[in-house]
């Protein structure tokens, strides 16, 4: 009886070639598509605008600021995840061309991402949190640091100049929670030691329009006014509607009374329409408990529990107001007469607001449409764009990466609004890194020009010149 033949897999057996040493003498590239980025941030006039705002440079030998700047933006673009990476940068030939000078090493990255710390700055806030006897305090911000908010401002403001159709603007605040195991770094309310940083994101454009970097111990509502603030400020001339929404946190006296003064000296004029989460007080509480059966409202339902909603009459006691916030509450209850864990036949919930002519189901809706904006950007910062591993120890230079993530962002954004499809506009940076920068490229000197050939054109796109075109590069400086 013959022998049947073993059947084997492709994948189980030998490659069939032997690894050559030798390095490759060719330009070539592993993220052929990045030059598509490079043009966006170009277009947007990063570089002009990190020449007016941040001055950090002591030498002038080697790189500017703005090609530090770009070298991050970049870094983050593919994927790298800390300053090391930078070497990667380094050994891939292409990068050079592509940039036009060769990405700075990871210790001189290193060095610059330190320029942004301010030592005396953060002792000054130790002594402040010492004198007023805090837990915790909110340090000012060092001037490079500063003048790299002035660049996110100018990129926001050039990309609404670009789309100036987009005449509502929502703000979605909240704040997050990184981890750092780093010395310097406070506990958190989650338990781990981290910093929390607050982020401000216009949600109709999906562009943080504000970042505050913050200690680990200091609370989401802590001083969010300032964040607010700048978060406006950054919007463009072309937007004519204003919101805002939040959580608890942002149920703060400061922050709602600059949001319900509509001749507020600080900030936009006019109306801003807002909801936030209201902590569950005891005199609340107890006017939700009054409601009787017929004023809930179904809300929405799924497989576990159903939602309905109310409007509540508390009207707490306030100063210099002349309209009242309006109060809804939400009653979540378990089907089938299941309680909860803590034993309790319903949840409730309530969202401070002054929307008065919308509907309790439209406005929770609108209100809770915000963990798919802000609380997405965190994802995306922390998961995607290196936010989420902070370089060192350093409070300024910590702050000065997360801004850098965020500017990444929205150069991302701007790049997949103004020279990709629209069916790429939600696309998160590891797709656009899977679809456009990681191709193959190669580099070839003809009729004395330098041009980048692809393996591949990208996958559901492939007019590079129509994306150009939509991206005029800025005036030199």
């Amino acid at each position: 009886m013959a022998l049947k033949k073993k059947l084997s897999s492709p994948a189980a057996d030998e490659f069939l070639f032997e690894i050559d040493e030798t390095p490759l003498e060719e330009t070539l590239t592993s993220f052929g598509g990045l030059p598509l980025f490079l043009r966006t941030a170009r277009s947007l006039g990063v570089a002009a605008s990190v020449k007016r705002n941040v001055r950090i440079k002591q030498r002038r030998r080697g790189l500017d600021e703005a090609c530090y700047v770009e070298s991050f933006l970049a870094l983050n673009a593919v994927g790298g995840e800390c300053v090391d990476d930078f070497q990667v940068l380094r050994e891939d030939l292409g990068m050079a061309a592509m940039l036009g000078y060769e990405p700075p090493s990871p210790e001189a990255a290193r060095t610059f991402l330190y320029q942004f710390h301010d030592e005396e700055t953060i002792a000054k806030a130790r002594r402040q949190q010492l004198e007023l006897n805090r837990a915790s305090v909110i340090p000012g911000e060092s001037e490079a640091l500063s003048g790299l908010a002035a660049v996110n401002r100018d990129v926001v403001g050039e990309l609404g100049r670009r789309c100036p159709d987009q005449k509502i603007a929502t703000v979605d605040m909240d704040a997050t929670v990184i981890e750092s195991h780093k010395r310097q770094a406070q506990p958190t309310y989650q338990g781990p030691t981290g910093y929390q940083p607050l982020l401000a994101l216009w949600a109709e454009m999906d562009l943080v329009v504000a970042d505050q970097f913050r200690e680990g111990n200091t609370p989401a509502i802590q001083e969010p006014l300032a964040v607010a603030q700048r978060a406006f400020e950054a919007l463009p001339e072309t937007v004519n509607e204003r919101y805002f929404r939040g959580d608890s946190a942002c149920y703060e006296n400061e922050l709602l009374d600059w949001l319900r003064d509509e001749t507020r000296q600080t900030g936009p004029k006019g109306r801003i329409g807002f909801a936030v989460s209201a902590p569950m007080m005891k005199p609340l509480k107890d006017e939700i408990l009054k409601l009787n059966e017929n004023d809930w409202q179904p809300y929405r339902e799924d497989s576990e529990a159903l939602w309905e909603c109310a409007v509540v009459g508390y009207y707490p006691q306030e100063k210099g107001h002349r309209e009242p916030l309006r109060y809804l509450a939400m009653r979540v209850k378990k089907k089938q007469g299941e309680l909860f864990a803590d034993g309790s036949e319903a949840k409730h919930y309530a969202v401070a607001t002054n929307v008065w002519d919308w509907e309790p189901k439209r406005l929770l809706a609108w209100h809770r449409e915000k963990a798919g904006s802000i609380e997405a950007l965190h994802d995306v910062l922390k998961n995607e764009l290196a936010a989420g591993v902070l370089p060192c120890g350093r409070f300024g230079a910590n702050a000065a990466w997360l801004r850098l993530s965020a500017l990444t962002y929205n150069v991302l954004g701007a790049m997949k609004r103004l020279a990709l499809p629209p069916d790429l506009l939600r696309a998160r940076p590891k797709r656009l890194r899977f679809l456009v920068f990681a191709q193959p490229g190669k580099f070839v000197r003809h009729a004395r020009r330098l041009q980048l050939r692809l393996m591949r054109a990208w996958k559901r796109f492939s007019n590079w010149a129509w994306a150009f075109e939509q991206l005029p590069l800025a005036a030199p400086i």
